[in-house]
């Protein structure tokens, strides 16, 4: 969430970066600002009661303690209608201030002054590109198919059971997506990144303080009757580990790694772009988040997103980083950074990964800070990414690593696997 200070401090700054991520209505600062200003008004006003009602109760005592009992209850009387007037004063602050937080939520974190203009995937700049783009075999097919000749994910099944989005892997498959969960966390654990088991669920808190609520409702899984989210990507749960909390500023960047699955409803979702395990209901994910220091969180990022390109290139799967426009970054995103494989029987590029540096925009939610070596309470910046995301992983890992006799895996995942070809 946008603090206040900022808009208060840099209004034009804001209307400005607001306008690179096309946000469609920039009257809401103005509003914001324009509650704030009366907000503050009522809180003098109120300040100013309080303060009166201090200093005659203080008189009250002196008049008790010296007999004038008359003058003390025409000082009670005056007391009573200064707590009415206060009291009606704390009921219009607390409204002015639920007005001001519900306009406040809805405005999405400032772009970075790197972020390129644009509305749509087409304007992303492409950073830098990785590895070839192997050639197949003549009659080479795609991942859906390869999935059903080799009984390694069964879609119908999973609809059956629950619904589209939902697959079943059998035998190899299952154990392939169990290899590259142990192999991504073993990656990152290696980099430093402490391990978590962290719950699927979350409360409306852990949700609004990562900033999936309000802007993502709609897309979440609600178990209404608990009022639970089911976790869109286990940056929820893990960022939430330290809500409300003080960390040391000598112990930040604090390095956290987790594997989860991951439920996204993605109504609307159908078509040939969404075949297979291109885009799921429920899939698995190994995330890396940090809480780095405001001044060298940048650094934090470009270091996360070197570390995905390095799990990426030790799978030989041709890649490339994007360095996304305002129009295609999430709300809470200050500069994001998204991996993509190429899917050589599809010949297309799958999204596998997005590394993002959020600055203060969920710590401000989630009230996580830190003291500065003056003592004073300060926001840490937080930084996720996908470290990797599995179904397309395993889709292009299928397709460009198919040959004629089977699929034969990358070197470093044998080892997880228990086998190096899939025949």
């Amino acid at each position: 969430m946008l603090t206040l200070q900022t808009l208060r401090t840099q209004r034009e700054y804001v209307l400005e970066r607001l306008a690179i991520k096309n946000v469609a209505d920039l009257s809401v600062v103005d509003s914001v600002l324009a509650i704030d200003e009366e907000r503050r008004k009522v809180q003098t006003e109120n300040d100013e009661f309080l303060a009166k009602i201090n200093l005659a109760s203080k008189e009250v005592g002196k008049f008790m303690a010296a007999g004038q009992k008359e003058d003390a209850e025409n000082v009670k009387l005056a007391v009573a209608s200064y707590k009415e007037s206060s009291k009606l004063l704390s009921d219009k602050l607390a409204e002015l201030e639920k007005q001001q937080h519900d306009l406040l939520v809805t405005l999405p974190n400032l772009p970075h002054t790197s972020v390129p203009k644009g509305k749509h995937a087409e304007d992303n700049e492409v950073v830098r590109m990785g590895n070839e783009i192997p050639t197949l075999y003549e009659g080479a097919v795609p991942h859906w198919d390869l999935a059903k000749k080799y009984n390694l994910i069964d879609f119908e099944l999973g609809n059956k059971i629950t619904g589209a989005g939902f697959p079943v892997y059998i035998n190899k498959g299952a154990r392939l997506q169990r290899a590259l969960i142990n192999y991504f966390l073993d990656f990152n654990t290696a980099a430093g990144y402490i391990e978590h088991q962290v719950p699927h669920m979350v409360n409306t808190d852990s949700a609004y303080g990562t900033g999936q609520l309000p802007d993502k409702e709609g897309q979440m899984y609600h178990a209404t009757e608990d009022d639970f989210y089911l976790i869109p990507t286990a940056e929820v749960p893990v960022t939430n580990i330290y809500r409300n909390e003080i960390v040391k500023e000598e112990e930040l960047p604090l390095k956290l790694t987790a594997y989860t699955p991951c439920f996204r409803r993605e109504a609307g979702s159908y078509g040939k772009d969404v075949r297979g395990l291109n885009r799921l209901h429920q899939f698995d994910k190994v995330e890396i988040v940090q809480f780095s220091h405001p001044s060298n969180s940048y650094d934090t990022l470009d270091e996360m997103v070197m570390h995905v390109e390095k799990l990426i290139q030790s799978m030989n799967l041709p890649y490339r980083i994007l360095r996304l426009c305002g129009g295609d970054m999430s709300f809470a995103s200050a500069l994001t950074y998204d991996f993509e494989v190429y899917s050589t029987a599809q010949q297309r590029w799958l999204e596998v990964s997005s590394v993002s540096n959020f600055e203060t925009f969920q710590t401000n939610r989630a009230k996580i800070r830190y003291k500065d070596e003056n003592g004073k309470t300060q926001l840490v910046h937080s930084l996720n990414g996908s470290s990797l995301a599995l179904p397309r992983i395993v889709a292009c890992l299928l397709e460009n690593c198919q040959t004629e006799a089977g699929i034969v895996l990358p070197e470093v995942l044998v080892k997880y696997a228990g086998f190096e070809i899939i025949n």
